[in-house]
């Protein structure tokens, strides 16, 4: 691994904030595909280039490890400069840019590219990041020894442009602007995003719903650092769930299109699996005490962001990690373990562990029959999965069985049956939503400095 003393560059810093400027300035000029807006004055945009090209040659000489990216990402803001600002082309920057190369906790990356930001902004606008990796010793272990992802780059905010001013709290190649597919290397998730927002979307939770917190939880709401930790654990987990298991040959990655409750499925075997992962390195007793420590915290991650954010997160069109999150309430409940009782949430904790793995062992199961059935066959079996806990939506037609026409026509008409809010939210998320759905919004563009 990298062995270099970590950029001094800060949020501060003058030339970061002359960048910042420039690019913020350059932003106001584009439109959705990338390329100058036609009333976009070109002398103010190639001004603007300038300033960037020469901020980030001044930077440059902080980040000696993305030396390589920062040469190319200069050549690709020229050549794009050159052609007139029409749709950007990033190919040559971004299969420069590695960090997976260097996962060493606390290194600082400065990361320019136009892009799309997944939850935040559709249009491919220029974004400028400085950023910091998450590597602590014990998830250096982990993922050697265990759960090897040589892809995954757990990183934290130190600051950032417009486009992540938003939801968004990853950062992944295939967003970037390019006119040609390259192989992508890494992916990279925000855990100082999903670890504050976390901490202020469950601390409201728990008071609405009058849950007593366990002791281990409440460090969780009282500590960013050690939160950040275990969302890097379970996102460690998680990440490299989604090309392992009893596949139905490639559930999510090929992004084909299926109903969305297929979606919502997968995002939950992931998380589950990093569930189980969790309960397995807590009760082996070869584990260590920071690693067993962190395995227990990671499951209070995964279980309150799922049950509490998740349902309320978003709209109710085709919201897949809404359905799952209300599928986890909805079989806690079912099974006696989670209990709303004299408007009280309280949830039997020594019987959760059990109960959470036999959901992923269901949802296991019925991936494993999976590869003997037809892909509609599939689709229906996975939905008897759903519905079995949750109530469909009283119209729904795959609820009151698709008639032959649709049973004997292409995917397509299965798709299209599928109402945009299949399995609406129970009584208990409605009444919720009321009173913390304006917690959720508020938490847009939060990092660890709240």
């Amino acid at each position: 691994m990298l062995e270099t003393p970590i950029a001094v560059v800060g949020a501060d810093s003058a030339v970061w904030l002359r960048l910042k400027d420039a690019v913020s300035a350059f932003r106001m000029l584009q439109q959705h595909d990338g390329s100058l807006r036609e009333d976009a004055d070109r002398a103010d945009a190639a001004r603007l280039m300038e300033g960037v090209v020469a901020a980030i040659r001044e930077l440059a000489p902080a980040f000696p490890h993305d030396a390589e990216y920062l040469e190319a990402l200069t050549g690709d803001l020229a050549d794009w400069a050159a052609a007139g600002f029409d749709v950007p082309d990033f190919r040559a920057s971004l299969g420069a840019f590695q960090p997976q190369q260097h996962r060493v906790d606390g290194l600082r990356h400065l990361v320019v590219f136009p892009m799309v930001t997944q939850n935040g902004s559709p249009d491919r606008l220029l974004e400028a990041l400085l950023i910091d990796v998450i590597w602590p010793e014990f998830i250096d272990a982990l993922e050697r020894e265990h759960y090897s992802n040589a892809l995954f780059v757990p990183i934290r905010f130190v600051d950032f442009t417009g486009g992540y001013d938003t939801n968004s709290a990853v950062l992944f190649p295939e967003t970037v602007a390019m006119k040609e597919l390259i192989p992508f290397t890494w992916g990279a998730i925000f855990a100082d995003r999903e670890a504050a927002r976390f901490r202020k979307v469950v601390a409201a939770a728990a008071e609405i719903t009058k849950l007593e917190m366990p002791a281990d939880a409440q460090r969780l709401l009282d500590d960013q650092a050690l939160t950040e930790r275990s969302f890097v654990l379970w996102d460690l987990v998680h990440d490299r769930t989604h090309m392992r298991g009893d596949l139905p040959f490639d559930p999510f990655m090929i992004k084909q299109r299926m109903p969305y409750f297929l979606y919502s499925l997968e995002e939950l075997r992931c998380d589950l699996t990093a569930f189980r992962e969790a309960v397995r390195l807590v009760r082996d007793e070869a584990t260590d005490d920071v690693t067993r420590d962190h395995a227990r915290l990671a499951q209070y991650t995964i279980l309150f962001d799922r049950l509490f954010r998740f349902p309320l997160t978003g709209g109710r069109s085709r919201n897949y990690d809404g359905v799952g999150g209300q599928l986890l309430f909805a079989w806690l409940h079912q099974h006696h373990v989670l209990h709303w009782t004299d408007t009280r949430l309280a949830i039997d904790w020594d019987q959760v562990p059990d109960v959470v793995i036999a959901l992923s062992d269901s949802i296991n199961e019925l991936y494993w029959a999976s590869i003997d059935r037809p892909k509609t066959a599939h689709w229906l079996a996975a939905y008897d999965l759903v519905r079995a806990t949750l109530t469909p939506n009283p119209a729904s037609r795959w609820a009151r069985g698709l008639p032959d026409e649709i049973l004997a026509g292409a995917p397509k008409g299965y798709t299209d049956a599928v109402l945009d809010d299949e399995f609406p939210l129970s009584m208990f998320y409605e009444a919720l939503g009321k009173k913390l759905r304006g917690v959720i919004e508020s938490t847009a563009g939060i990092t660890a400095a709240g």
